[in-house]
């Protein structure tokens, strides 16, 4: 307001027009505070941008600007002459013996000469500030200096050019063209100041505009509705009673206002917040919106995109990514936006376990959340972490199901061969021969009973080998003795004659056990009974049983042990890949010279066929 009346001032003078009142005298009023108030450049260049001076011997500096401004608010409305004619604003303040003549000279010596000094010295206290600043504060402060740097030159330039006698550049006789060019560059640096510090304070988020900004919109807002209100209420009172005018009516309208007023406020806040913020301010209707989503029918490659979409959405976030552990790394498996420089890092728990972390850019970069953007993100956190752990634990479930596939598959094709390769040209082989017996059974019954008595050996051995077949599926002792006798029978057949004695120990009688799980452990027993007997040079093996809501097989040994780093060969490998199928556990401990420990446990599920 003051640049532009300073502006119309001067056109006026140059154009050598007298304006009528009261347009003259709000012209000076507006041309002194104009003189005035550039004065407040250099104070600005020294509080920028905390309001503070770099240290205290700089307040010379203030002290200074508050000198020069006071010289150019005096001897402001003289520089201009005659030429603006009205009540002079410092004549009414300090009365009329303040003479034009004497406040003109002050103007084109002590003033300028003043102010150039302040500028100086701001300039100075902006270069001390860049050359310590780091960071935002750096990123704040080069552009107030750019725009600073044209000003101060600018003002140098066009002070020493009006204010030194005899060059006859800029003055009261310089033409009208000439004159309006040299106040081009002058407008433009002067508005170049208050933009590049608009420009710091909104990039930068300088002095927390935010506030600012939520502030303006709800009350800008709030006040456009109030005056509407009423202007209707009374309008259309004044409409209904035919009246324009009335006490009853604007109290009437007032009451209305007054009581609307507070929940009008309530709903302008939480809109103007949702704008800038997102549901921030919102937890429980966020959770619940997730919640919602998550409950609904989501094949399971959707809900890691779902978790991510309603975070940037309910906290208008420029980024959200969701990462999953994967190999003790973080792979992102969801994402939505542009990624961030420097995401912020919430993890994600299940249980006490890391699942992931959730990576949020902030919505101005530099910008920390807020600690009603934590608290919400802490909540989200906690709610995505299990959904995370759901995912992975579907995605395992899933890979298990292709194991198992694979494996029947695998099993189905072994069992083919063998029955094909094996046992299909044997049983072909045995009946050619059976038909040729048959053939000389009346011709030369001694060369078919000699026939008969091969077929009978080849029918032994092709026994044997079904035998071997079947028992590869499943050891026949369990169906016919159950698995403490099995495990018995196995046992007696490791004991040898150098004195290796295995005892067993189990419950009288045991509970019906899948069938998978008496498997695992009589294979798991015979492969510990296989190490004793080969390797641990032991004179006895305990083997016992125990049940509970898990099958719990021990084997122990006296013999040499094995060193702790030993390499874990296929047999110990293959005892822990039968406990992990049935999502149980085997245990190996082992010394040199303290024999060796086997713990196999082995949940039992309730519902056992």
């Amino acid at each position: 307001t003051y640049t532009l009346a300073g502006g119309i001032a001067t056109s006026y003078w140059w154009a050598g027009v007298q304006p009528a009142e009261p347009i003259a005298s709000l012209l000076l009023w507006g041309l002194t505070l104009w003189s005035a108030s550039g004065c407040l450049l250099p104070l600005i260049m020294l509080l920028f941008p905390d309001g503070r001076v770099p240290s205290p011997r700089w307040h010379v500096g203030v002290w200074l600007s508050i000198v020069a401004l006071v010289f150019s608010a005096v001897s402001s409305d003289g520089a201009f002459g005659p030429l603006l004619i009205g009540p002079r604003p410092l004549n009414t303040i300090l009365g009329p013996e303040v003479g034009t003549a004497a406040r003109y000279a002050l103007a084109l010596t002590v003033s300028p000469i003043v102010l150039l000094v302040a500028l100086a010295l701001g300039v100075a206290a902006l270069v001390v500030r860049l050359r310590r600043a780091r960071g935002e504060v750096l990123l704040q402060l080069k552009w107030f200096v750019f725009a600073a740097g044209v000003l101060v030159t600018v003002i140098t330039i066009e002070s020493i050019l009006f204010a030194v006698p005899g060059l006859g550049l800029i003055g009261s006789d310089t033409p009208y063209p000439a004159a309006i060019l040299w106040g081009v560059p002058w407008g433009l640096s002067l508005a170049a100041l208050p933009l590049a510090a608009g420009f710091a304070i909104l990039r930068y988020r300088l002095y927390d505009i935010d506030l600012l900004i939520n502030r303006t919109l709800v009350y800008g807002a709030l006040t456009v509705c109030v005056v509407a209100m009423y202007v209707l209420v009374v309008g259309y009172l004044g409409l209904l009673f035919q009246t324009t005018a009335g006490t009853v009516i604007s109290l009437l309208a007032t009451g209305i206002v007054a009581v609307l007023f507070q929940p009008l406020r309530e709903r302008m806040q939480r809109a103007v917040n949702r704008l800038l913020y997102g549901q921030r301010d919102e937890p429980y209707a966020v959770l619940s919106r997730l919640g919602q989503r998550l409950g609904a029918s989501l094949p399971p490659e959707s809900v890691l995109p779902t978790i991510v979409q309603t975070v940037a959405e309910a906290l208008k976030l420029p980024y959200a990514a969701l990462g999953v552990e994967h190999d003790g790394a973080l792979e992102v498996a969801a994402a939505v936006g542009t990624p961030s420089p420097e995401p912020l890092r919430l993890p994600l728990t299940y249980q006490g376990a890391s699942v992931g972390a959730l990576l949020l850019g902030q919505r101005v970069p530099g910008e920390a959340f807020s600690t009603a953007d934590r608290r919400l993100l802490d909540d989200l956190a906690h709610q995505a972490g299990v959904a995370v752990h759901a995912v992975a634990l579907t995605a395992e479930l899933q890979r298990s199901r292709e194991r198992l596939v694979l494996a029947r598959e695998e099993e189905r094709r072994r069992l083919r061969r063998d029955l094909h390769d094996g046992l299909g040209p044997v049983l072909a082989s045995m009946f050619q021969r059976l038909d040729s017996a048959v053939g000389l059974v009346e011709r030369d019954p001694q060369a078919a009973g000699s026939l008969l008595s091969g077929l009978r050996d080849q029918v032994k051995i092709t026994l044997g080998d079904l035998r071997r077949l079947v028992y590869a599926l499943r050891p026949p002792a369990l169906d016919e003795f159950g698995l403490v006798a099995a495990i018995r029978d196995q046992a007696s057949q490791h004991e040898t004659a150098e004195g290796l004695q295995v005892f067993v120990t189990a419950p009288e009688t045991l509970p019906a056990l899948p069938a998978a799980v008496e498997v695992a452990a009589f294979r798991i027993a015979a492969e510990a009974l296989t190490n004793v007997s080969r390797h641990a040079h032991a004179h006895t093996c305990r083997i016992s049983l125990d049940v509970s809501d898990v099958l719990i097989l021990q084997i122990t040994d006296d013999g040499t042990g094995m060193p702790s780093p030993s390499r874990t060969g296929v047999g110990l490998s293959s005892m822990r890949e039968r406990a992990a199928e049935l999502g149980g556990t085997c245990h190996v401990e082992s010394s040199v010279g303290s024999g060796t420990h086997v713990c196999a446990r082995l949940p039992i599920p309730m519902e056992s066929p």
